[in-house]
């Protein structure tokens, strides 16, 4: 009673006892009904108060429905309302807290900014401010236009809060435009912008303008970091990382996943596991999401222990933690481990996502499980409600193929409810070929031609179907239809990691510093082979030359370079 008389103006006070009186509450009712009226009717006047009670409270959804119910019970007080700054305050706590509400709260905040309107009350630059912060684009082209109106477009803070705004809806070209035009910018404005720039794709123009920042916090650094890693460039990620480092900015917890996630794309499993250790050493803390990252970063570098020992260490794992070990252990082939896991975690009660069936489908088609294969992807419609997306075709697809079941895979494929991609058919492409059924490969490969869905993956592949069946009128045909669409065969590489530091090999590559020692003991390899009883595969060598040729070509593949150089410096 004595917090519900504070709150509705009928006992004196100042902001540290209303904050002592939300902490006297105890039970769900009056924290609900406290939380409501305070954010309806004091939170306007005491924003630091709104903090407190956030961390205090922790905010279910439900009271955010009864916050609501309760501003349009209760008659506000009008001079709350006549200070548009105070109003401004109640729209951002709405914003602050999105995610967590059962309320669209966007389209409160904009319910609210309209009320302003029809009562004759201005907004100011932070009101606008505020509004934008995860406003949609549509309303936020209108919210661009009140700016104009009531002159606030020059705003730095409004402004920067347009660039966002169109950033978010993808419009690049009108947040750049926006950033040029500011006739000041400040460290919170260019990295909107660099945000920008990294989230669809443009790490060119990111870097350009990261490189002519005078200042740099530790959240610029993330941005380019976490764009080059999110974009397919790791290499580029991992040397900004250490750049990082040489200037002394301290990393977070949002850094490291970056970068955990760039060792993971090029498989370089020690400046993982110095990453780990730096984690441990300077005293980020592992929450849910580092740990994860380790897990991924570990389980992608091959290093199934290690993943498990981090997996194993984390007591409150989410299902994105189980997916990720999940998938580890399918992407290694240890099924067995995949679908233990997999029955652990619905032991639990964690609901699998479309991301712990992709992994699971992959175990599957690993251990040439067909029939738990279609039992597991029958059942994500049937009893959890997920549709299945070209991944999950994809991985019946290469479970089927692998089986032999090229047939079953292209009724699958032709009845999806989905479009199929090129990568889709190319995965039934390669089934043919593994399988040597040309008759489908040459129609599959057709029909991509004529849809202009062909790559140079499609004519390579088909060329080996004809090569191993010894039709070298085939592997001609396709050569000129190479030349005749202009398609370029993108050269195989293959990486290994040594002393932190990334190795590249092409296919008979002699640029390596120690070529000599390389090739060396390529044929030390060679030997071991043979005597071992092991036969090259020549008959998908795409060449019409003799057998010894064909073993010559194969002998100076990237992966047997790139492996030759790991046991020289090992061994």
């Amino acid at each position: 009673m004595f917090l519900w008389s504070l709150l509705h103006g009928k006992t004196k006070t100042n902001a540290q006892r209303i904050v002592q009186g939300i902490a006297s509450c105890t039970d769900c009712p009056c924290l609900g009904q406290a939380r409501a009226g305070l954010l309806v009717l004091v939170l306007a006047i005491f924003c630091f108060v709104c903090k407190e009670l956030l961390g205090l409270l922790g905010l279910e959804g439900c009271c955010w429905n009864h916050a609501y119910r309760e501003g349009n019970r209760i008659e506000l007080n009008t001079t709350y309302l006549e200070k548009p700054c105070q109003t401004g305050y109640c729209i951002i706590l709405f914003h602050n807290t999105t995610e967590r509400g059962q309320v669209d709260i966007s389209d409160l905040a904009l319910l609210y900014y309209s009320q302003m309107l029809t009562r004759n009350i201005q907004p100011n630059a932070f009101t606008f401010s505020c509004i934008l912060k995860s406003c949609p684009l549509k309303p936020g082209i209108a919210l661009h236009s009140q700016t104009i109106k009531f002159g606030l477009d020059k705003d730095l803070y409004v402004r920067t809060c347009l660039v966002d705004v169109y950033s978010r809806g993808a419009d690049v070209l009108s947040a750049k435009k926006l950033f040029d035009t500011m006739s000041k910018r400040n460290l919170v404005s260019l990295t909107a912008m660099l945000s920008c720039y990294t989230k669809h794709g443009d790490v060119a123009a990111a870097r350009v303008l990261f490189d002519e920042m005078q200042e740099k916090d530790v959240v610029c650094w993330n941005v380019m970091i976490d764009g080059y890693a999110q974009h397919g460039l790791p290499n580029e990620a991992l040397v900004l990382f250490r750049r990082m480092l040489a200037t002394r900015v301290r990393p977070n917890q949002i850094t490291v996943v970056a970068v955990l996630s760039a060792c993971g794309q090029i498989g370089a499993l020690e400046s993982g596991r110095w990453v780990h250790s730096y984690i441990e050493n300077i005293g980020i803390e592992v929450n849910i999401q580092v740990a994860t990252a380790l897990i991924d970063m570990y389980s992608k570098c091959g290093s199934l222990e290690d993943a498990r020992l981090v997996f194993d260490m984390v007591n409150e794992k989410d299902v994105v933690a189980w997916n990720s070990m999940i998938v580890g252990y399918a992407l290694h082939g240890f099924s067995k481990d995949a679908l233990q896991l997999f029955n652990e975690m619905c032991r639990i009660g964690l609901r699998p996502t479309n991301i712990t069936f992709i992994g699971i489908l992959n175990g599957c088609a690993h251990a040439g499980l067909v029939n738990e294969g279609w039992r597991f992807f029958n059942s994500m419609q049937n009893e959890y409600a997920i549709e299945p997306k070209i991944e999950h075709y994809g991985c019946m697809v290469n479970l089927l193929g692998r089986a032999g079941q090229v047939e079953e895979a292209y009724e699958l494929v032709r009845n999806m409810k989905i479009e199929p991609d090129s990568v889709l058919w190319g995965t039934l492409l390669s089934a043919c070929t593994l399988h040597g059924n040309i008759v489908l490969g040459e129609q599959i490969a057709d029909f991509l031609v004529s849809q202009n869905l062909a790559n140079s993956g499609t004519y390579i592949l088909l060329s080996n179907i004809y090569a191993a069946k010894g039709n070298w009128d085939g592997v001609a045909r396709v050569r000129t239809l190479m030349k005749e669409s202009r398609v370029q065969k993108e050269p195989g590489c293959s990486s290994i990691e040594m002393n932190n530091k990334i190795h590249e090999f092409l296919a008979g590559d002699l640029k390596h510093p120690k070529s000599k020692e390389i090739y060396m003991k390529l044929e030390e390899m060679n030997g071991w082979l043979r005597a071992q009883g092991y036969t090259p595969q020549t008959d998908i060598v795409l060449h019409d030359i003799g057998e010894a040729q064909k073993e010559q070509s194969l002998e100076v593949h990237s992966e047997k370079l790139a492996i030759a150089f790991g046991l020289i410096n090992y061994w």
